[in-house]
């Protein structure tokens, strides 16, 4: 996992309520074992048309939000089932974090272990980006996790939540195993010196 400290980015504004995995990934999408071509599926209901062409009023077909590492989603985002594919897909197309009001539990667990940042903003807070966002395309935020703190693009600052372990993780590059395995010299002393 690459670390995350602090992010700049555009902005890809998908604000509907109750996105669940299975629209984040299809499940015909779910057969490989590895994280390669996931991308291709992301969101591909909505991304293509029945034809297979990309359906240029879908966000990420957009020209101005195709290099945007910050998904706006709307409220329980990542509801539904447990698949890993979601958090795979989402940063197998480049983002590194997703904005929302509330996750589901399970995706945002998910998330944090595969160094996808999910940001729960107030309700206000996120009125306030989506309606900067659709009035500048090309407004930034800036996302600073030592800080949990993100910029909006008018110069306003909002804090997020996230627990230390994850934050810690996240900052270091490192899933939880990775977290172990970082460890390990103070475990060597310990068994060495014994217990």
């Amino acid at each position: 996992m690459n670390p995350f400290t602090t992010l700049t980015s555009t902005v890809v504004p998908l604000p509907y309520n109750d996105v669940d995995t299975d629209q984040i990934i299809p499940a015909s999408y779910l057969k490989v074992t590895n994280k390669e071509g996931l991308s291709q599926g992301l969101f591909s209901r909505w991304r293509y048309r029945v034809e297979g062409d990309p359906d240029p009023d879908f966000p990420l077909n957009q020209p101005h939000c195709r290099d945007a590492q910050v998904l706006l989603a709307g409220d329980n985002f990542g509801c539904g089932s447990s698949r890993e594919h979601a958090p795979w897909a989402l940063l197998g197309y480049g983002f590194r974090a997703v904005i929302s009001t509330s996750f589901a539990d399970i995706f945002r667990n998910n998330a944090l272990k595969n160094g996808l940042l999910p940001i729960a903003l107030t309700p206000q807070a996120h009125e306030q980006l989506l309606a900067q966002i659709q009035a500048d395309p090309l407004a930034k935020v800036t996302i600073d996790l030592p800080s949990r703190t993100i910029t909006l693009p008018d110069g306003q600052e909002a804090a997020f939540p996230i627990d230390s372990f994850s934050k810690s993780c996240l900052l270091q590059g490192v899933d939880q195993l990775g977290y172990l395995l970082n460890q390990l010299p103070r475990i060597e002393e310990y068994e060495r010196i014994g217990n």
